[in-house]
């Protein structure tokens, strides 16, 4: 178990020093959520005649889970896969001790540490707002943003290791499919404007789980989990899926990156 760690936090510390070194990937990170947060808050309390306290605290967490993790999570985690393999950086690892379990909990930590920061922004934006949450929900909020940390970066080793083969095709894939998914997930439109045609549709989509979990986990701290927690367990099967999903296209990678 220490060696897991060991290795796991060495290649952590590896994601993070290179986007330090280069910075521009982070501090778009965190100026993209900041934006979408104010301009969601004030938007909401414009359209819906509300306080900016309240709207703040509305929008902060599908501005969250639905937008800035999904931008650093997924698409930071198919950047980093793709940059891996056009570096040679996996031929060299194939060299080394190190487990694919080590490089794959890695990944997730450096995308991990990229969440914590985001979660930091945008909440004390939403808190110098004058949002406020209640203590008691933060405990099930914690753990539904690492579910969805978790589900992106597993998604993000799926799309990284099986359709994006150069650093141009990241972009490609996240505007094709990342886009529509944020929008249908109430990432920059309130759920409760959408018409029954879209809400049917946006059932399947695991942001608007994301979004509404999260939602009802700070705002609704009653009943936490919702109307029978469905958006939670949703949340909980697709981000399991996903590591397993994410976990074989890696080793699937592997064995083709082994016979070049």
């Amino acid at each position: 178990m220490k060696k897991y760690w060991r290795e796991s936090w060495a290649v952590a510390r590896r994601i993070l020093t290179e986007l330090f070194r280069r910075g521009r990937s982070l501090i778009s990170w965190m100026v993209f959520p900041a934006l979408i947060l104010m301009l969601n808050g004030l938007i909401t309390a414009e359209r819906a005649d509300t306080t900016v306290s309240t709207a703040f605290a509305v929008a902060a967490p599908p501005t969250l889970v639905g937008a800035a993790l999904f931008f650093s999570c997924l698409g930071g985690g198919v950047a980093t896969v793709v940059a891996e393999r056009e570096q040679q950086t996996l031929k060299r690892l194939f060299l080394s001790p190190l487990s694919g379990v080590s490089y794959f909990l890695g990944i997730f930590l450096a995308h991990s540490v990229i969440g914590v920061g985001q979660t930091l922004v945008i909440f004390a934006i939403a808190t110098f707002a004058g949002a406020t949450f209640p203590d008691a929900a933060w405990p099930l909020a914690i753990v539904i943003i690492a579910l969805s940390i978790l589900a992106y970066v597993g998604l993000g080793f799926m799309l990284g290791t099986q359709f994006a083969r150069r650093t141009e095709d990241v972009s490609a894939l996240i505007a094709a499919f990342g886009v529509p998914l944020m929008v249908l997930g109430g990432a920059f439109l309130p759920i409760s404007l959408f018409p029954d045609s879209l809400l049917n549709i946006a059932r399947f989509n695991p942001i608007y789980h994301m979004t509404e979990a999260l939602t009802d986990a700070l705002l609704n701290p009653d009943t936490p989990l919702g109307e029978n927690g469905t958006h939670f367990w949703f949340l909980l099967i697709f981000a399991a899926l996903m590591v397993a999903v994410g976990w074989i296209s890696y080793r699937r990678m592997l064995v083709q990156e082994r016979q070049l």
